[in-house]
């Protein structure tokens, strides 16, 4: 097999379309599917289960493919190390974000430091919700993520503390408290974002053994935050992803006990990691917190 076999096949597995994998790659279907099925004869195994309009991984090629990434991602690390004995004028990094935390408050002010030090670095970034920037860690999409720690099972690197703070309308009674329970928060409708921190705000009530009266799931932060300033509900934000100004259309008041949350890289090995990851993360890790706020 080759790695060009191997590359085609995870892009296949990640657009389960031969004509858009072919696209991707500017090469033709025909050479797609020559690809895979040479790589299929070799193996000895189905790697995809043919649908009518689409196409999935077999039971073998899901485990496979995480082999192929695998070795994709040694091949780049070696390239790359290459590439850095030469002075890493050249090299590619792949960076997953999620929400305002990182996209707005971090990464920017990083990313400019990084392009100033390495303007020869082709630098990718993929914005989702952060339980998808775990997933292409784990299928090594993206070379360095963001996330919320503690996070195993990578390795990881903190860059940023914050506390968690409950959302109330202006009008509210609770906003005459200088800090808020989470039984309290479960007297209303409740507004809970499934991006950034919800996995989090989940994990509270659980653990105090509380329901909320969930009517709302957005998808946006901006969202919640109109729908709270409305009075349609309160919610459970990380302070580092509030806008500027947020607070001049609701009350923010911390949690009583409070709850800390931190924010920063990870990596599926350290030792294997690229130069030009292990650059980024330096630099992330050396910048000053308010050049990135």
């Amino acid at each position: 097999m080759t790695l060009t076999q191997l590359e085609i096949f995870a892009v296949v597995a990640a657009r389960q379309s031969f004509t858009l994998a072919a696209a991707q790659l500017n090469i033709s279907q025909s050479g797609v599917s020559h690809a895979i099925r040479a790589l299929e004869q070799e193996l000895g195994v189905a790697l995809f289960e043919r649908r009518q309009a689409r196409i999935e991984l077999s039971d073998i090629g899901t485990r496979l493919l995480q082999r192929a990434q695998a070795m994709l991602g040694l091949a780049e690390t070696m390239r790359q190390e290459a590439l850095d004995a030469r002075g890493m004028k050249q090299g590619t990094l792949r960076i997953g974000s999620f929400g305002p935390t990182a996209s707005v408050r971090l990464l920017p002010a990083i990313l400019a430091a990084y392009r100033r030090a390495y303007p020869g670095i082709e630098v990718h970034v993929d914005e989702g919700p952060d339980h998808l920037v775990r997933q292409w860690l784990l299928e090594r999409r993206i070379d360095v993520g963001f996330v919320v720690l503690p996070e195993e099972p990578f390795d990881t690197y903190p860059l940023l503390e914050d506390q968690m703070l409950a959302l109330i309308p202006n009008d509210h009674c609770l906003t005459q408290q200088p800090a808020v329970r989470l039984e309290q928060l479960c007297r209303d409708p409740f507004v809970l974002t499934e991006a950034g921190s919800a996995e989090i705000v989940s994990r509270l009530f659980v653990a105090a053994k509380l329901q909320p009266r969930i009517r709302y799931r957005t998808s946006q932060l901006l969202s919640t935050l109109a729908m709270v300033a409305r009075g349609e509900g309160l919610s459970i934000v990380a302070e580092s992803s509030l806008p500027l100004g947020a607070a001049r259309d609701l009350a923010l008041r911390p949690l009583d006990p409070p709850v800390k949350r931190t924010v920063g890289l990870a990596v599926v090995d350290e030792r294997i990691i690229s130069p030009a990851t292990r650059a980024f993360i330096e630099l992330a890790r050396t910048l000053p917190r308010n050049a990135a706020d």
